[in-house]
């Protein structure tokens, strides 16, 4: 299995109490799912992908508290601390027209409708209404790219290439 059938859904951001919980910061829209009891994921170490399975998960203060399965103190988990959580491809979600994973999105070269290059995708922000995408600039300030059918025009996957209509003071 080759790392590019796996997805990362969220990153260990700490241990939780000495039971052997471990706080997961999600970059997943589909979270309950994902930790809820009985998921299989992975988590990436230097020596490679280490199989997990969610025994209890619970949402508390925006993190998402886990307890895998066979993990009974803090001292069997806290080696995994900064580690990023993955989901094996297979079981990924179908999404709608106009949804994107994030690591379908992050990375992707940004131009406008007449070609220009604008930036480089490097991060989302959820905002409740739509996301935004932070678009990295050469010498300039970061650019914050509503996702709405407005400005958004076409999103190619396969070339990682989003094509956007700059509407005025977008960029400024």
């Amino acid at each position: 299995m080759t790392k590019e059938n796996y997805f990362k859904v969220g990153t260990i951001v700490n241990t939780h109490g000495i039971r052997g919980e471990v706080k997961i910061m999600a970059i997943t829209d589909f979270a309950a799912d994902r930790f809820k009891k009985g998921a299989a994921l992975q988590i990436e170490t230097k020596q490679g992908f280490v199989p997990v399975t969610v025994q209890s998960s619970r949402l508390h203060k925006n993190m998402w508290l886990v307890l895998f399965e066979g993990v009974t103190n803090i001292n069997e988990i806290e080696k995994y601390k900064t580690n990023d959580i993955y989901v094996y491809g297979e079981t990924r979600e179908a999404l709608g027209d106009d949804e994107y994973y994030y690591d379908e999105i992050i990375d992707s070269r940004v131009v406008s409708l007449t070609g220009e290059a604008i930036g480089v995708v490097s991060e989302i922000m959820t905002t409740g209404a739509n996301d935004v995408w932070v678009v990295k600039r050469q010498g300039q300030s970061d650019a914050l790219i509503p996702m709405i059918d407005d400005v958004v025009k076409s999103v190619d996957v396969d070339n990682k290439l989003i094509t956007i209509d700059v509407l005025e003071g977008l960029l400024d």
